[in-house]
């Protein structure tokens, strides 16, 4: 890998990535606290033993100090899809990186502009939409602010090459391509299952089985997160079903608390 890349992050997406480019080079992930740096290497350790790749464990090293990312040349913003705390965070990558260093973020969402903004430098900025599970999807939406300049876009684009993903550029518009076109047809799955009484399973295996995807729209729903999936509705402006933020209020958010539009054994 030409980049010493860092992963500001420790949740799916941030484990995820850094578990990818573990097979290609040393990558740091930055975690907030020693408990979530803890549940990193959890987290890591768990994607890497599945694909008997557990020895690239030692290629990832958790780390709890902004200033630990000081030398890596491309640090990769992984935290909730919420504005504010993505700004935050960015601000502070933005103040303690090389001017040389590109910052990106993972947002799938919010607006590149914003986000390139606060880091500071629009110049060394993009986003990296990778999907979940990174180590299983092969697409990455690059999206690139105005200012961005041609080394980075190049070094971007050279990056996901090394990662063995495919990049499309995609303009900055909500939810950019796949998550604008996809999101909409996940929430009127959830309407039809409530107009006509459906069981979950069985909308879901009507769409694998008829219209062969990998997965039904109320798994996938639960795969990405309820709280996600109502954010990423909110931001490309979508009619979003009262019963998603019925299910997020009541804590049920998907496959990571066990319960969401299905029922998920306990891990």
């Amino acid at each position: 890998m030409n980049e010493r890349l860092a992963i500001a992050g420790s949740g799916a997406i941030a484990s995820g990535l850094a578990s990818v480019a573990a097979s290609h080079g040393h990558v740091l992930m930055l975690a907030r606290s020693e408990d979530s740096a803890e549940r990193a290497r959890t987290s890591v350790d768990r994607h890497l033993t599945k694909v008997g790749l557990a020895d690239l464990l030692e290629q990832i090293e958790v780390v709890t100090e902004h200033v630990a990312l000081s030398e890596c040349t491309f640090v990769v913003e992984a935290v909730v899809e919420d504005l504010d705390a993505k700004a935050l965070l960015l601000s502070a990558l933005g103040e303690q990186l090389a001017p040389e260093a590109i910052l990106a973020t993972t947002t799938s969402s919010l607006s590149l502009e914003r986000l390139a903004e606060a880091s500071g430098r629009p110049d060394r900025f993009a986003g990296l939409h990778v999907f979940n599970p990174v180590p299983k999807m092969e697409l990455v939406e690059l999206v690139f602010p105005v200012e961005a300049s041609a080394d980075t876009r190049a070094r971007t684009f050279d990056l996901v090459s090394q990662l063995e993903k495919t990049a499309v550029e995609v303009p900055d518009v909500p939810g950019f391509v796949v998550n604008r076109l996809l999101f909409p047809y996940l929430f009127s799955a959830v309407r039809l299952m409530e107009q006509t009484g459906m069981a979950p399973a069985d909308v879901d295996t009507c769409m694998r089985l008829g219209a062969g995807h990998p997965m039904g729209p109320l798994a996938l729903l639960d795969l990405v997160g309820l709280d996600v999936s109502v954010a990423i509705g909110e931001s490309i402006d979508a009619d979003i079903p009262d019963l998603l933020r019925e299910l997020v209020a009541q804590g049920m958010l998907g496959r990571k608390t066990g319960r969401g539009l299905l029922e998920y054994p306990p891990k």
